[in-house]
């Protein structure tokens, strides 16, 4: 609803601005284009068979002349008065929209839909009307002539100069109405395109147009020429004065066939020109990142229908691009979130890293120095919100909020993880999401740990004097499942120099490659193994070079976080 409100003020824009640009002058052709080009399309049907076709037809009895002229005169400006009033009446929306204009400048939305769908079926309209006002031509003339016993082929050719009339006239009227739909009309009314997708009008495509043109071209031409060789039977003149009648009508009607020819050619050829090469331009444009401009849609056939779809693709875009400048900045929001440095405690080598697969993640990881450099303690702190993406950025950035506000109150870790538990939980309510948590409290001069697991993966813990590798334990539920849950904390009073802790999340171990094998957990097992004597941050790089050189990708699938703790021997 609201996309159509806009478009109709588009509309009413365009349509101002050509008000107030046009004379009056300009402004009565705007609104009778249509009906002045039907009135010339007839007119030239009429010349064109009289002056060329009828000027090579045989000699007609000049009291049949007279009274076609007596019947004309009473025939033809009653058929204009009704042509006349049937088109204004279909108008009526049309017309009434633009006399709107004049008056204080505002536009009446509730007629446009109408409007436009009149402007689009207006050319078949009068086609239509023009063939059937001279098929009763057809008919009153041969009736006419059937009763003054006037001949057959006078009768015949009553019935084809009425039919051939109303056939170039159509046809006429068609290309002066397409034309003058395409470059005056839809500039006005169809301002962002749009011409094909609107409902209850008949399309007329691409290959109606060449069809149009086909028939303007050779059908015309055949049926006049089949026309003058079956009337041949019906004369009985010397040959050598119908060889010459023959002869002027075959080259007339060539020369003004071929000239008609080479025109519509030219016309319909521009219009297409036209059309592909303003599609060319945009995408010439979208291909170097500039989506500023429009296609100028003027037409509801296919090529009119293309515009409209590159319109929408350049306006995903557009729409893309803001997206991603926002899925940038709040990138470098999150970014910031996350802790600028690897922290330096007394004791203790540590590195931690996040690796997100979209602009941004749920993955978090933190160092919390609740009692500063001075003694020596660190929390780490890993998280895995459910999904990436912008949604789960936006849950991590407030479990981050309530976990480093919860960290600096007094209370012991399972009080801390059960308060922030409680919090989510009545943030998240009933959407579904969570987040996994491990709450790691280090006191390296104590060799103490203590710490929370929040359905998270057990940190692993190596020692590199037995070569034993075990699991850091614990039970809890993910935080935002349930607000009443209240969580433990686990200790180990063990962790000596040497000694190795690798926090991590399901990222690095679920990931899998192109066979669909998933990474597991033995080779980054074996990483530690091997680079136990290494820092942490050779053994993180390690870690994240071995899953690259497994996955054989140049992104990953879920967010990586990895956190290695080494205890320092002195």
């Amino acid at each position: 609803m609201v996309e159509a409100s806009q478009g109709c003020a588009r509309t009413n824009r365009a349509l101002q601005k050509e008000h107030n640009d046009m004379t009056g002058f300009n402004f009565f052709w705007t609104k009778n284009s249509m009906l002045l080009a039907n009135f010339f399309a007839n007119m030239i049907g009429v010349l064109f068979i009289t002056l060329f076709t009828g000027r090579s037809f045989f000699p007609t009895p000049p009291e049949i002349v007279d009274l076609i002229k007596q019947v004309n005169m009473i025939f033809s400006p009653c058929t204009a008065v009704f042509s006349f009033i049937l088109i204004v009446l279909y108008e009526r929306p049309i017309r009434q929209y633009l006399n709107s204009s004049g008056k204080d400048g505002k536009f009446s939305q509730a007629i446009l839909p109408n409007a436009r769908r009149r402007l689009l079926n207006e050319p078949i309209f009068i086609i239509s009307l023009n063939l059937f006002w001279w098929i009763i031509a057809a008919i009153l003339f041969s009736s006419i002539f059937r009763h003054l016993n006037a001949g057959p082929m006078i009768i015949r050719m009553s019935i084809v100069i009425s039919i051939q009339t109303g056939l170039v006239a159509s046809v006429a009227a068609f290309f002066m109405l397409e034309y003058i739909l395409q470059n005056k009309m839809a500039p006005i009314f169809f301002p962002e395109g749009g011409l094909f997708m609107t409902p209850k009008t008949i399309r007329v495509k691409v290959t109606t147009r060449l069809a149009a043109l086909l028939f303007a071209c050779n059908i015309l031409p055949l049926i006049s020429f089949l026309n003058i060789r079956s009337s041949i039977f019906y004369v009985n003149q010397d040959s050598g004065i119908m060889l010459v009648h023959l002869r002027a009508f075959i080259f007339s009607n060539s020369l003004i066939f071929l000239v008609t020819g080479i025109f519509l050619t030219f016309i319909v050829s521009a219009n297409l020109k036209k059309s592909l090469h303003e599609i060319i331009r945009i995408l010439q444009r979208v291909r170097h990142g500039q989506f500023d401009q429009k296609i100028k849609v003027s037409s509801n056939d296919e090529i009119g229908y293309t515009g409209d779809v590159i319109n929408e693709m350049t306006d995903g875009l557009t729409e893309r691009d803001r997206i991603r400048a926002s899925l940038l900045v709040a990138m470098e929001v999150q970014q910031n979130f996350l802790p600028g440095s690897n922290p330096e405690i007394e004791g203790l080598d540590i590195a931690g890293t996040s690796i997100y697969c979209d602009e941004t993640g749920g993955d978090y990881y933190d160092f919390l120095e609740k009692d500063g450099i001075t003694l020596g303690r660190v929390t780490a702190v890993v998280g895995d919100v459910t999904g990436h993406g912008i949604q789960s950025a936006l849950l991590m950035a407030s479990a981050r909020a309530l976990i480093r506000q919860r960290s600096s109150l007094p209370g012991n870790i399972d009080q801390v993880v059960t308060d922030v538990n409680r919090h989510l939980s009545q943030d998240v309510g009933v959407s579904g999401r969570f987040m996994t948590l491990f709450y790691l409290n280090i006191d390296p001069q104590k060799n103490q740990l203590n710490w929370v697991r929040a359905g998270h993966d057990p940190a692993i813990l190596y020692d590199p004097k037995t070569d034993k590798i075990s699991e850091l334990h614990g039970t809890g539920i993910a935080l935002g499942c349930d607000e009443d849950f209240r969580y433990e904390s686990n200790e180990n009073t063990d962790f000596t120099g040497g000694k190795i802790i690798l926090m991590g999340t399901d990222g690095i171990w679920e990931a899998t490659n192109s066979n669909g094998d998933m990474f597991g957990k033995e080779p980054v097992y074996q990483i530690i193994r091997d680079k136990a004597s290494s820092s942490a941050v050779q053994i993180q790089e390690a870690v994240i070079e071995e899953l690259n050189h497994f996955t054989k990708r140049d992104s990953y699938e879920d967010d990586v976080t990895l956190v290695v703790i080494k205890k320092q021997i002195r």
